[in-house]
């Protein structure tokens, strides 16, 4: 098994011999492009409809990309961006909750399908991440694209809730109906563009064997001493938990519909 520079990653190897497992850097940037590219194909010529979950803007989303600037930017000002929200705000076209009845969402939405659908940061809050999934299966148009991002480790942030983290292979549950094209870790710090994708023969390794290689490459193994003086500073100087105790890992996921 060999990253992407040549050396061999963090974990034990892989016992299947059919191929390498390859830990390949990346970053969010180039993700978002090859995500782009995948709708472009998807949609020919026809400009995409492209919904975001979770769409209302924050000032504590200091890392978070302007994503109608981004459709608009790649697919010209014909392609249709909806942004939609469990509440009224910039950047918020629709007002509705994604785990409501399909329904209401339609009702809310209208009939049109989607070419892709963006949930970044929004299934940990919500009270029903099944219904959630269910429902942005149902939104995407055959060939349509999902796009999934959230918390797989993160310190509490309640925004309007926080309920829920999740593991690639929880993810693959949830989206039953969809199938993985693509997967990658990435951070939560401002500024900080650097991500991996785990994969073999140029697909994303989805056996449960891998999770040897993520955990060799992501969890933060502080020795007993560093782990005494850490939890003792938090008390008197409040350092940012979500920095230092407990890092803050993304999974993302990327599907498509048949």
């Amino acid at each position: 098994m060999k990253s992407a520079g040549g050396a061999p990653p963090p974990g034990p190897a892989s016992s299947d011999s059919r191929s390498e497992l390859r830990v390949v850097g990346t970053s969010v940037s180039r993700e978002i492009e090859r995500l782009f590219d995948r709708v472009a194909q998807s949609a020919g010529r026809r400009a995409p409809r492209v919904l975001q979950v979770g769409s209302r803007s924050l000032l504590s989303d200091r890392n978070e990309r302007n994503w109608r600037g981004l459709v608009a930017k790649r697919f010209g000002p014909k392609a249709r961006f909806v942004g939609l929200d469990l509440f009224e705000g910039t950047n918020v076209d629709c007002v509705a909750d994604i785990c409501s009845d399909p329904r209401t969402l339609t009702g809310k939405l209208g009939e049109g399908e989607f070419d892709l659908v963006i949930s970044r940061h929004v299934l940990e809050r919500t009270r029903h991440p099944a219904r959630a999934a269910r429902n942005i299966e149902r939104l995407l148009r055959p060939g349509g694209v999902a796009y999934v991002s959230t918390a797989w480790s993160q310190a509490f942030h309640a925004t309007p809730d926080d309920y829920w983290r999740f593991s690639l292979s929880g993810l693959r549950l949830l989206f039953g109906r969809l199938e993985i094209a693509s997967a990658f870790y990435c951070g939560g710090d401002v500024g900080l563009d650097v991500a991996y994708r785990v994969e073999r023969d140029g697909k994303p390794e989805l056996d449960p064997r891998a999770g040897a290689v993520e955990q060799g490459l992501f969890q933060l193994v502080l020795d007993h001493e560093d782990n005494r003086a850490v939890l003792a500073r938090q008390a008197t100087e409040r350092l940012p938990v979500s920095r230092t105790y407990l890092p803050t890992l993304f999974v993302n996921m990327v599907a498509c519909k048949a």
